[in-house]
C-alpha cells in the first residue's frame, strides 16, 4: 500500500525504531535499553553511564550547532548515536563535524588534550552509505605510508547498515535488535 494513501493510525502503526523521534524517545525514557544498545552493538561493558539532556551542542554563537539523536558519557567515553534513514550524501563529513563539537564540548579550560574522552560516534543506516555490501563500516586513522601504524587519537566512527545487519551479521542478539529496529518484529526480551 501507497505512504500516501495510509490514514494517520495506520501510519502509526507502521513505524518502527528507524523514524528518529521514535529513536530518540525510546532511548531517552528508558536509558537502560540505550546501555544496553551501546553495549549489543560495542561489545563492551558500561558501567555507569549519563545520557545528556542536552542534545544540542553549540560551540559558538557563529558556528553551525548540531542537534544529537542520542548523547552519552561514561567515565571514559562519549557516545553519540543517529538514526539515518536517508542517504544524504553527507554521512562522512558530518562525523567528522560531530565528533569535533563534542571534542570541544568534552574540555574546558585549563584541561590538557590527553583528559579527552574515547569517542564514538555511530549511524545506524537504512541505505549502504559506501555501496560495498558490509553491514559495519568501522573507521579509525592509520597512517597512509604504513596502515600497521595507528593514530591512536581514541575517536571511533561506526556504519551499522542495519537491513544487512539484519541479515548477515552472527551475534543473534544483534541481529535481532536491527530486525526490531527495520521490521518491529521482536526476537528476544530486549526487542519486546
Amino acid at each position: 500500500m501507497d505512504e500516501k494513501t495510509l490514514s494517520l493510525e495506520e501510519k502509526w502503526e507502521n513505524i518502527t525504531l528507524a523514524n528518529n523521534f521514535i529513536f530518540y524517545k525510546v532511548m531517552h525514557t528508558h536509558p537502560d535499553a540505550c546501555k544496553h544498545l551501546l553495549e549489543l552493538l560495542l561489545h563492551i561493558k558500561i558501567e555507569n553511564m549519563e545520557m545528556t539532556n542536552e542534545d544540542t551542542l553549540i560551540i559558538d554563537h557563529d558556528a553551525k550547532a548540531i542537534r544529537l539523536d542520542v548523547y552519552v558519557k561514561d567515565s571514559d567515553h562519549v557516545y553519540d548515536v543517529e538514526v539515518q534513514v536517508v542517504n544524504t550524501h553527507d554521512l562522512p563529513e558530518r562525523v567528522r563535524y560531530y565528533q569535533s563539537v563534542m571534542d570541544v564540548d568534552m574540555l574546558k579550560p585549563g584541561q590538557t588534550y590527553d583528559e579527552l574522552k574515547d569517542s564514538y560516534v555511530i549511524f545506524i543506516c537504512m541505505d549502504d552509505i559506501f555501496e560495498m555490501g558490509l553491514p559495519l563500516y568501522t573507521f579509525k586513522y592509520l597512517c597512509k605510508e604504513d596502515k600497521k601504524i595507528e593514530l591512536k587519537d581514541r575517536t571511533f566512527k561506526l556504519f551499522f547498515i542495519a537491513p544487512l545487519c539484519a541479515k548477515m551479521i552472527k551475534d543473534e542478539k544483534a541481529k535481532n535488535f536491527f530486525n526490531f529496529f527495520i521490521s518491529n518484529r521482536t526476537g528476544d526480551d530486549y526487542t519486546c
